[in-house]
């Protein structure tokens, strides 16, 4: 798989800890160093980090201490680690850290669309984007050696298709060694007052040239030609492959495929003398697209998502790509039309189907006024039938401070629901701020001692809930942990009523472990 590519690419390139926060794309590239011979023998680090923030922190440090390390995480993630991860553009790395995320276009496990390859933008720093498995494994050696050359950390873009489709790929025989501890002596680079990010801030906004000119002048940015066309053609990343399936049925092609950023101004430019018009192929969002118009001259017509060439949301095709480079839709047989729709369900005999049904209930026939704050998480599922048990799920964490707020605005009875993982993520923070307030809410912080939406990860905060709520404030005389079984369904309905009618802070923990995870864990015993 394109994941494992990158895992096999960064340990080949000498890395010496992995930090990442599980989910989807993202997760098999930390799962694979975990399982990985070398890794063990080196030691590499791979346990999972609390949230996005602490593992771009942790990264950080060991880059300071001279290492190479690796952060990883789905694109929502960015949004998490974007204080570290922009600010580390401002002190510069010592040992190389390269940045990999992983984003979702087309939402297959996720709440929006948006495009990574902006916070490289953002940050100004170097961006890569393979465009097969064999680039993905490529890049690591290269991204590596470029964030220590430029002192910099790089970021890898990756799609849902790139990272969960899989190739051959030719390795290297050895790996390269780990770097030897060296931590930073120049402070000041790294102390961000003011007085030295102005400077560092200077230092960087003058360095982007030349890293323009790296990316001219990268084997990853690619130029394929025949005949003499009309138009060109710029696919980035996955995209180039959907151009390349359809090649044979081009007469004239002139393509330039990018898979490293800054944009190749000078590239571009070259290719626009060429042609009349450019195709703009990109999975994700008009990332290349819009920076173009400030690049050709205005009487070089752009086309690509932005003006409906291309679909605006969603995966690109080979087959919306066929379209747009004018050639005839390929016929499909209307297979779909026999196949019934399986949406997402919670398992049979999972613990969060208790806790919904003991809520409803209570909701149902005491409480109709109640509204349900949900979170990230397979307890998600709890919005669809047939529980139909959230008002809202926004973010990672976002269930216990929306409670809050709304309660602040006067609803009377306000429920949070969270996962245990989701929890130490990023809920805790939210509690502090409830329990400081005394806010009249009920948080039930949901414990299946997994991270189970994105396979069974160990939960940061395993065995440890009551003691996180009970050290951050909690009243003890309202803090409850339930076994969330059927037979148990009066204590629990009992609970949340009277948690209901309290007028402050409590938090009920309703703990059985998912089915999935004691079932693999049953089918290890038995194999010893």
């Amino acid at each position: 798989m394109g994941d494992h590519a990158i895992a096999l690419g960064a340990l080949h390139a000498g890395l010496s800890g992995v930090y990442a926060y599980p989910g989807t794309p993202s997760t098999e590239i930390t799962e694979f160093i975990q399982a990985s011979p070398l890794a063990k023998e080196r030691g590499v680090h791979s346990r999972w980090c609390t949230n996005e923030k602490t593992a771009m922190e942790a990264a950080l440090g060991m880059s300071f201490a001279g290492k190479r390390a690796m952060v990883c995480m789905k694109h929502v993630g960015m949004n998490v680690c974007a204080d570290p991860f922009v600010n580390s553009g401002m002190t510069g790395v010592n040992g190389g850290l390269v940045v990999v995320a992983a984003d979702d276009p087309s939402m297959h496990s996720s709440q929006d669309e948006q495009d990574s390859r902006f916070y490289g933008k953002f940050a100004m720093v170097p961006t890569f984007e393979p465009s097969s498995q064999q680039d993905a494994y490529d890049m690591m050696e290269k991204a590596f050696d470029l964030s220590e050359k430029t002192k910099l950390p790089v970021l890898l873009r990756i799609v849902t298709r790139m990272a969960h489709s899989r190739a051959v790929v030719n390795v290297k025989e050895e790996a390269r060694s780990c770097n030897e501890l060296n931590p930073v002596s120049n402070n000041k680079d790294w102390v961000l007052l003011p007085v030295n990010a102005r400077r560092k801030n200077a230092a960087l906004t003058a360095f982007q040239p030349e890293l323009r000119e790296m990316s001219n002048n990268s084997k990853f940015n690619i130029e394929l030609k025949k005949g003499n066309p009309s138009r060109g053609i710029i696919a980035c990343g996955i995209a180039y492959n959907y151009v390349c399936e359809n090649l044979a049925d081009l007469k004239e092609y002139d393509i330039l495929r990018i898979s490293q950023y800054p944009l190749p101004v000078e590239r571009i430019r070259t290719l626009a003398e060429r042609v009349e018009e450019i195709l703009v192929i990109e999975d994700g969002q008009p990332f290349v697209e819009e920076q173009m118009l400030g690049v050709l001259p205005t009487e070089k017509k752009v086309r690509g998502r932005l003006d409906g060439t291309l679909p605006r949301c969603g995966e690109l095709n080979p087959d919306n790509v066929r379209v747009a480079l004018g050639l005839a839709e390929h016929a499909h047989d209307s297979v779909s039309e026999n196949i019934v729709p399986r949406p997402p369900a919670l398992c049979q005999g999972c613990g969060h189907r208790s806790v919904y049904e003991a809520m409803n209930k209570v909701i149902r026939e005491k409480y109709p006024d109640t509204r349900v704050f949900g979170d990230i998480g397979c307890y998600t599922l709890g919005a669809l039938p047939p529980f139909s048990a959230l008002h809202s799920c926004v973010d990672m964490g976002a269930s216990i401070t929306m409670a809050k707020g709304a309660a602040d605005a006067g609803l009377k009875h306000a429920i949070a629901i969270i996962g245990d993982s989701t929890f130490t993520h990023s809920g805790m923070t939210g509690l502090l701020d409830a329990i400081n307030a005394n806010a009249a809410i009920t948080v039930i912080i949901s414990d299946n001692l997994t991270t189970a939406m994105t396979g069974g990860q160990d939960s940061a905060g395993l065995n440890k809930y009551e003691a996180i709520c009970l050290g951050l404030g909690l009243d003890r005389n309202h803090l409850h942990v339930v076994e969330p079984l059927p037979k148990n369904m009066e204590e629990i309905t009992r609970i949340i009523s009277e948690e209901l009618e309290y007028r402050g802070l409590s938090v009920i923990i309703p703990r059985r472990e998912c089915l999935q995870t004691l079932g693999r864990k049953l089918k290890k015993q038995k194999a010893k």
